[in-house]
């Protein structure tokens, strides 16, 4: 199932029809067993009627961020801190039973599929990072996924590990959609992650990973997000990036952002002037 929050309520989409339901967004996050509400409301739903459009999937939810779980993400984030002597923290990191967990958004900052993402002012290195998405609820039970587009930039994170939250955390720093899919099968190690970016109608980059080069599972990150923190009205976690463009990359405005991922759709944003 296919969940999407619009103006007027919460649509469903199953086996190629699209419901409007009765069911608050919110109520989702909140519930014991968020697909068997679903599965209840799309029983009571009724034909959505036509043209209507989806929000952000973000309401009261907060959303925070793994780093460094991939062995590509490790050597760019090494890559970055080269000359700050902060390769060293990453790679053990990576290694260390404890994963990298910060804060990303709020949901004041997320666009959603369509909308325009942003390049902070004072950053002259910024690249989108594509990252599978979970939708975990207030209990810490994953029940979702959707694509994550974790915006960040490079040259103020690679000057010191503690700018970190200002090279990720800014207004339309974080993409969030095209949808919600929920279910209790998980994507497998298989799933493809497939990253391609336009500049004037000529693509400038592209790349591909599989979830099975994602060093930490999903549930273990979600794990170590609750230890000694409560979400109230439940959260999204984003799982860090496997694909990393070459240091000589850069987003420019206009650039259109297209990030698939297999099972779930593509989220597309272009870069705001």
């Amino acid at each position: 199932m296919k969940l999407f929050r619009t103006s007027t309520g919460t649509c469903i989409e199953h086996q190629g029809q699209t419901l409007l339901s009765r069911l608050a967004w919110d109520d989702v996050f909140r519930a014991q067993d968020p697909v068997a509400l679903v599965r209840s409301a799309q029983a009571e739903a009724t034909p959505a009627p036509p043209g209507w459009q989806a929000l952000s999937l973000v309401s009261r939810q907060e959303v925070w961020a793994a780093g460094v779980t991939y062995y590509r993400s490790r050597d760019a984030r090494m890559e970055e801190a080269q000359h700050a002597a902060g390769g060293d923290f990453y790679a053990r990191v990576y290694a260390a039973e404890r994963p990298e967990l910060f804060f990303k958004s709020t949901a004041h900052r997320v666009v959603a599929d369509g909308e325009q993402v942003r390049l902070r002012a004072d950053s002259r290195w910024n690249v989108p990072e594509p990252e599978l998405t979970l939708a975990v609820s207030s209990a810490g039970r994953i029940f979702g996924y959707t694509v994550g587009n974790d915006m960040s930039s490079r040259d103020i994170e690679g000057e010191n590990p503690l700018y970190l939250p200002q090279a990720k955390v800014y207004d339309g720093s974080c993409a969030l959609g095209p949808c919600l899919v929920v279910g209790e099968q998980q994507p497998g190690p298989e799933t493809a992650i497939r990253l391609e970016i336009m500049r004037r109608g000529a693509r400038v980059f592209a790349g591909e990973t599989t979830l099975s080069q994602l060093k930490r599972q999903p549930a273990e990150l979600a794990a170590y997000l609750f230890r000694d923190q409560s979400f109230p009205d439940g959260v999204f976690l984003m799982t860090g990036t496997g694909i990393v463009p070459s240091a000589d990359f850069t987003l420019a405005a206009g650039d259109e952002i297209r990030i698939a991922i297999d099972g779930i759709g593509t989220l597309v944003n272009t870069v705001a002037s």
